[in-house]
């Protein structure tokens, strides 16, 4: 049974909560056992003492002189007065035939003393008071019966069973609220369960809120995600390559096998050029291939703070472009990012805008609500609205460009989405009249 509270977190939270519960009630329940106690006693000894001090005033006055004592509080019920020796000369009606009350004599220097007299099973709380000074002096007794309350255990069971009953109620309640807390985990378990590697696209459900539980909840449903992008990644890298290695490597074998077959037909010199072109298209292929299945991984990758005019900068001083390129840059403007990669996004989009256009390429830089903003643009052909999607998938080239697009591998504007999308940003090719722009938009750095 321990172990099986041992393996419980509703266990566990529920014990500990119960012994919380104890560790404050029990002391709790004892304090006011005490307290309670101190209550009883300090009240019957202060009605012993004013029922004393009524007839001690009252002998002294001379208005009683023997008999039968009346009762000024019908709780103290039992009075005597005695004289030295231990002679009743007066005495309540619940006090008659009894002997002195108690053997405490109260002396000149102390006139009046409260105590407990115990005779066999029988208590009495009392009160002694002195009458004079006088060596003869009488004594007056007002006492009453210890109160059950002082003289058993019946306080003390009370609260134990209030303190028993309440730590069982914090069990049953902390036992009742866990088990609700915890329900939408234990569905959030079996939903995991049921998730496998051939089908990623199941996510758990999120409980209403933004407690920790909400929160694990989209933490999850993050992680699959990703977790579903990858495997994605790595499906699509499977079937790119297998289509897009097929062509070249189809020619490089029909060179070589015509090679062979005919050498003495064969121009050594073509073949080789023939196969380093095909060599180097698989190369790029494989390359951009590579770079796709990399992008977002977190594996050997490192953020810093980019300043994305003097990426451009950099980019453009480094090219050599047919085409008048126009820069308009802000500086000042940093993103978060991956530096190699953000290089590669500005390269594709350059490339593109060069393949393109027909006599100059605009990019420029500048922040905008909280975002930097990238913009590459081109005075070529204009992209129709139902293609500004599609031409960012993998190895589509609208069918203007193709005849303008040779040598690329078509992977250009893909790698350049995924690369947005890795740093929380986005890509768009928006409306312009007379040529094409691609803007990305990515969040600012936060400046310290």
């Amino acid at each position: 049974m321990s172990r099986i509270w041992a393996r419980s977190l509703r266990g566990r939270v529920t014990l500990i909560a119960t012994a919380v519960a104890a560790s404050v009630l029990i002391p709790v329940g004892i304090g006011g056992v005490g307290v309670a106690r101190s209550v009883v006693e300090a009240g019957v000894w202060r009605a012993t003492r004013e029922a004393a001090s009524h007839v001690t005033a009252k002998v002294r006055d001379g208005g009683l002189r023997g008999g039968v004592i009346p009762l000024s509080d019908p709780t103290v019920d039992l009075l005597q007065v005695v004289e030295p020796g231990g002679r009743v000369i007066a005495h309540s009606t619940a006090a008659a035939g009894r002997r002195p009350l108690s053997q405490i004599w109260p002396p000149a220097d102390n006139r009046i003393v409260s105590t407990t007299d115990c005779r066999g099973d029988e208590c009495v709380h009392l009160t002694a008071v002195r009458v004079t000074t006088a060596a003869g002096s009488p004594v007056v007794y007002a006492g009453r019966l210890t109160p059950g309350v002082l003289s058993t255990w019946l306080l003390e069971a009370v609260v134990a069973g209030q303190v028993a009953i309440l730590i069982g109620l914090a069990a049953w309640a902390t036992w009742l609220v866990t088990g609700r807390s915890l329900r939408p985990v234990a569905a959030m378990r079996a939903e995991l369960d049921a998730v496998n590697a051939s089908d990623l696209s199941r996510r758990v459900s999120e409980p209403a809120g933004d407690d920790e539980v909400a929160q694990l909840a989209r933490s999850i449903n993050s992680t699959l995600a990703r977790l579903e992008r990858s495997a994605e990644q790595q499906r699509q890298f499977a079937s790119d390559a297998s289509h897009e290695l097929r062509t070249p490597i189809a020619g490089l074998r029909a060179q070589l096998e015509s090679a062979q077959l005919y050498p003495e037909d064969t121009d050594v010199a073509e073949l080789v050029g023939g196969a380093l072109r095909d060599t180097d298209r698989l190369e790029a292929i494989i390359t951009d291939l590579l770079l796709l299945a990399r992008i977002g991984s977190r594996v050997d990758v490192v953020k810093e703070p980019v300043d994305l005019s003097g990426l451009v900068r950099e980019e453009l001083v480094g090219r050599r472009d047919h085409i008048v390129v126009r820069p308009s840059l802000t500086e000042g403007v940093l993103v978060e990012g991956v530096r190699l990669q953000l290089a590669r996004l500005l390269t594709n989009l350059l490339d593109n805008a060069e393949r393109h256009a027909e006599s100059e390429v605009g990019v420029g830089v500048r922040a905008e609500e909280g975002f930097a903003v990238l913009e590459v643009s081109n005075d070529g052909a204009e992209i129709a609205p139902e293609d500004r999607e599609r031409i960012f998938d993998r190895f589509t080239r609208l069918d203007a460009a193709r005849s303008r697009d040779a040598g690329g591998t078509g992977l250009g504007l893909a790698i350049a989405r995924d690369v947005a999308l890795a740093h929380m940003g986005s890509i768009m090719a928006e409306e312009t009249t007379g040529g094409a722009r691609f803007v990305v938009r990515l969040p600012l750095a936060v400046r310290e």
